[in-house]
């Protein structure tokens, strides 16, 4: 490798001695003590400062904005000193007059002493840094004078010349210049930030790799050097050098170290390329290798998958610490996976009710964890504005920074976990094994009763579940809950066509007026829009107390999306004889027409009538009236639609129905002849 010719593709053993030389010396200054910072965040701040001041009037260009980046939580890891106070330190290095002749060699080998226990990385974003300051302050002043008298005296105080266009020449070359140091700073971050602690690269590819970065390193800080020592020149200008050969030569100086360093970028972009391609390669094995064995404890898992590049990965929104993925040691982790904006309200609402507002919740806390990780393709500022609100808004830990989240791991989690843009949760139990691929609907349906959240303990309970009224409502609404447990008679209707709804309710006033105990609840149609709202405000208005909000019809019919999906996933088919899969599927597929459920409390007696059956059956009350001191409001509903055939003795079917204060009082009728029921109580 030849260094000053910037051959990086060559073998180290070929480079010539004096090459050789330099770069031990280099190492010779390399003591990494384990100090480090956010040179990614760093850089990005200095790229606005750079390039805002490169593209400014006073090198004759114009932009109208830059990008946001705060560098005040930037964290000096291991260091006494502040960021500002080590930039400060390296500034007035740059700008110390040394004795004698004065050789940009030298004063670059004092500048990685004094960086010598950064990593390669952090040693250019710093020197960039204390550049930015002395090229910033400058652009400000030249920038202001013409309109500003202060800036005019301090421009005076300084000697600055005030006719710049002679310099044009100079300011063009330097724009250039920190064009292609930032470039080449970018690629020494993406190497850096490569997770080394989790897989090696090849032996050559390695040895090439660094000596090019060696060499990149070195070049970037000596160019910063030399703008640092032109910008502190133009302060002893005398007004006639300013037209003198001296700016040309200046000029040209900044020109070759451009070139210099744009054709070190040239070799070393495909060189950090390629170590990119190869560590995504075998991360992409670690992984896949990691999720198969049997650990300890969840740390190992965690670690690879969050902590690759960054040892502090997690952020607690309620304390705004910054966490290790020890924090969740020993616990079930559920990886809560979306986009920056996460879920619509509705969705973000239900689960929050469904998991941090559960009253199971409580008696769970500390076994497990929601862990928030955002993906995005581009992270754009307003993403990182909505996270940002997001993370620190909600009850759950987020991964603090995911932009930095490794390439390798966002690809695992898009390929293996099928993560395709639609919020989905990942269980991994205690010792980092993955559980169910996606709880999201198990958490919608049952909250944190589903702990832990495994596939097993959703067939569990599925087991449980029959088509009941609490299924279909439970805990959307805590009167509702009530109502369902007190074992009312709860009718549930929804349609978007007004004048069936309050033929229909004029329909049921008949029969509450009779004396017969029935609730009404409205809630809407599957395709939620404003014609539902105004609806919601009428009925509420003309008809009976609408007992869902807006946002709770949303609960009602994300709830029963989420019963199809999970039934779905457990393979059950649609044609297939689960009987709640059908109802729910019927249900889904109403579209907007009229419908009602008429049921009471825990029970499987369930009546399902579509628009105009509903009015029809309804209507005639009447007829079949007498019967519901017998068996029951539903029951009577039940045997006029479909009534039993004449006796011919006892079928011999039975049915369990669970306890429940209330319900043993009524005839329970035989799904099979629908004749009444005999009483027993069975003891477990």
């Amino acid at each position: 490798m030849n260094l000053f010719g910037n051959d990086c593709s060559s073998q180290h053993s070929s480079m010539p001695s004096e090459d050789d030389i330099l770069i031990k010396k280099l190492l010779l200054t390399h003591d990494p003590d384990g100090r480090r910072l956010d040179s990614e965040l760093l850089l990005r701040a200095m790229e606005n400062v750079l390039c805002y001041a490169a593209a400014s009037q006073v090198c004759g260009f114009h932009i109208d904005a830059i990008a946001k980046d705060d560098v005040s939580d930037i964290e000096v890891v291991g260091s006494q000193e502040t960021l500002a106070q080590i930039i400060d330190r390296i500034k007035i290095e740059m700008l110390r007059k040394h004795s004698g002749k004065e050789n940009l060699h030298t004063r670059t080998m004092i500048l990685f002493d004094v960086l010598g226990n950064y990593r390669w990385d952090v040693k250019a974003v710093l020197t960039l840094a204390a550049f930015a300051t002395t090229y910033g302050e400058f652009c400000i002043i030249m920038q202001e004078y013409p309109y500003n008298p202060l800036a005019v005296s301090v421009a005076k105080l300084k000697h600055l010349p005030l006719n710049l266009w002679p310099l044009k020449p100079q300011f063009k070359a330097l724009s250039f210049l920190v064009r292609t140091m930032i470039d080449v700073t970018k690629c020494i971050i993406k190497f850096e930030g490569l997770p080394f602690r989790y897989a090696q690269l090849d032996d050559e590819t390695m040895v090439i790799a660094k000596s090019c970065i060696y060499v990149a390193a070195y070049w970037v800080t000596r160019s910063t050097v030399a703008c640092t020592s032109q910008i502190r020149d133009l302060k002893a200008m005398k007004p006639e050098q300013v037209w003198s050969n001296s700016t040309l030569i200046a000029a040209w100086e900044l020109s070759s170290l451009a070139y210099k360093l744009s054709s070190i970028c040239s070799h070393l972009r495909p060189q950090v390329d390629l170590c990119h391609q190869q560590m995504e390669e075998k991360m992409h094995q670690k992984l896949l290798k990691v999720f198969q064995e049997v650990h300890p404890d969840n740390q190992d898992v965690l670690g690879i998958l969050l902590a690759a590049k960054d040892e502090l990965p997690l952020k607690n929104s309620s304390t705004q610490d910054k966490l290790g993925v020890s924090e969740m040691k020993g616990k079930v982790v559920l990886l809560l996976v979306s986009k920056a904006e996460l879920l619509p309200q509705e969705g973000l609402l239900l689960l929050l009710d469904r998991t941090y507002d559960h009253p199971y919740h409580k008696k769970l806390e500390g076994s497990y964890e929601i862990v928030w990780i955002s993906i995005s393709d581009t992270w754009t500022d307003a993403e990182r504005d909505t996270f940002d609100f997001l993370s620190n808004s909600l009850p759950w830990y987020s991964v603090r920074r995911p932009w930095v989240l490794y390439s390798a791991v966002v690809n695992y989690i898009k390929q293996e976990w099928d993560y395709k843009n639609v919020p989905l949760i990942v269980v991994l139990d205690s010792k980092g094994m993955v559980r169910k691929s996606n709880a999201m609907d198990m958490v919608f349906i049952w909250g944190a009763t589903a702990y832990p959240f495994s596939t097993l303990k959703e067939k569990e309970l599925w087991d449980e579940e029959n088509w009941t009224l609490k299924l279909l409502l439970d805990e959307i609404d805590p009167l509702l809950t009530t109502w369902v447990e007190e074992g009312r008679n709860i009718c549930i209707y929804g349609s978007d066509n007004l004048d069936w709804i309050r033929e229909f309710n004029a329909t049921c006033k008949v029969i509450r007026n009779a004396g017969v105990q029935l609730e009404m609840v409205y809630v809407g149609c599957k395709d939620l829009g404003e014609q539902v709202r105004r609806l919601l405000a009428i009925i509420d208005e003309e008809l009976h107390r609408s007992l869902f909000s807006f946002t709770k019809l949303h609960f009602f019919w994300l709830r029963l999306e989420s019963i199809r999906r999970s039934k779905l996933q457990l393979g059950q088919s649609i044609h297939s004889d689960d009987h709640i899969l059908k109802e729910v599927s019927a249900l889904l597929d109403t579209a907007n027409e009229g419908w009602a459920i008429i049921g009471r409390g825990n029970t499987a007696d369930i009546v399902k009538l579509s628009a105009s059956e509903a009015i029809k059956w309804l209507d005639r009350f009447p007829e079949w009236e007498e019967n519901v001191a017998k068996l029951g409001f539903v029951s009577a509903l039940r045997a006029a639609i479909d009534p039993p055939p004449p006796p011919l003795g006892p079928c011999n079917h039975s049915k369990v129905v669970p306890y429940a204060e209330g319900l043993t009082e009524e005839t329970v009728l035989c799904e099979k002849c629908k004749h009444p029921m005999k009483k027993n109580v069975v003891y477990e």
